[in-house]
């Protein structure tokens, strides 16, 4: 007897906001609610590593467009921090590399956390998937050979203490994109003397977005179709946090067909383009007019209309 036959993949257009658990990877993540929606084309929106666990929002169909919206937003995490062991990973997926004393005090930390709050230069991580010379970084530091890894330019807005029970600290983070949390973690433990890597890490916020709105995947799969179906918000919702523009029907047909459009008094920089509160899509703002950047093909998600149909009328 033949096995049955899988049921071709549905088109959807939506975000899902997940709740990653901790152990596995996003891909691993992604490819579960993919294969529960059973759809076509998905992506995530800022890989989670296999330690942290938290908000991970999934982008289906036409909402893979917007997907660099979230990868470029600030990030919020609940990170734990143990003091006194540095590991190769800088996380404690790693292997200890070294154990100091602990010997810090209230005051000492909270000079620490202070001193890392603003705009400065991280150097990355030897464990991680940027890239030298077409290789990840990870694949070096795993065969044991050194490589540049030149710092980058990263902004901690917020750095705040939760609670403390040394040798552990579980500190609020809210950072700019490319932020590794492990480096933090363990630069904070090198300006304390002692070393340090990530215990735990969970993501609350990413974007506009926010933890407790999102669904786990055991609760998905428990779900029926229609249920889990309910749980998409929107494409537009990843443009909500950007200033928008309303057109009339004859001008969203242009602005569909990639044809910039008046935007007169705008300021540049990036505009979400609507029409009869249908997102149509996102543009390039210069000397008053809105250059198409990426434009919605299809119906976009529950309760807006598809831009199709502002052709077609």
């Amino acid at each position: 007897m033949s096995a049955p036959r899988r049921p071709p993949r549905r088109r959807i257009d939506g975000v899902l906001l997940l709740d990653k658990p901790a152990g596995i990877t996003s891909n691993a993540a992604l490819g579960q609610a993919k294969r529960l929606y059973n759809a076509e084309k998905a992506g995530h929106t800022g890989t989670l590593d296999p330690l942290a666990s938290g908000l991970l929002p999934l982008c289906f169909g036409e909402a893979t467009k917007f997907a660099q919206l979230l990868l470029d937003a600030p990030k919020r995490y609940v990170a734990t921090i143990r003091f006194g062991v540095t590991t190769t990973t800088q996380d404690a997926e790693g292997d200890v590399v070294a154990t100091r004393p602990v010997a810090f005090d209230a005051a000492d930390l909270a000079a620490a956390l202070a001193h890392f709050v603003g705009p400065q230069a991280q150097v990355p991580p030897a464990h991680s998937a940027l890239k030298f010379r077409g290789r990840p970084h990870y694949e070096y530091a795993r065969a044991g050979i050194d490589v540049p890894r030149p710092p980058r330019e990263i902004v901690i807005h917020a750095l705040t203490l939760v609670a403390s029970s040394p040798p552990d600290a579980i500190v609020d983070v809210l950072c700019s994109k490319g932020t590794y949390v492990r480096s933090l973690a363990a630069d904070l433990g090198e300006a304390l003397g002692c070393g340090a890597h990530l215990a735990a890490l969970r993501r609350t916020a990413s974007g506009g977005f926010d933890i407790r709105d999102a669904h786990s995947i055991d609760a998905l799969a428990a779900m029926d179709p229609g249920q889990r179906d309910a749980c998409l918000l929107a494409p537009s919702a990843l443009t909500a946090q950007l200033p928008g523009m309303d057109v009339d029907g004859a001008t969203a047909r242009r602005f569909l067909q990639g044809v910039a459009v008046p935007a007169p008094g705008r300021p540049e920089g990036i505009l979400a383009v609507y029409a009869d509160a249908t997102l149509l899509g996102i543009a390039d703002v210069a000397a008053g007019w809105a250059r198409p950047r990426r434009v919605l093909a299809a119906a976009p998600g529950a309760n807006e209309r598809s831009p199709g149909e502002l052709l077609e009328n």
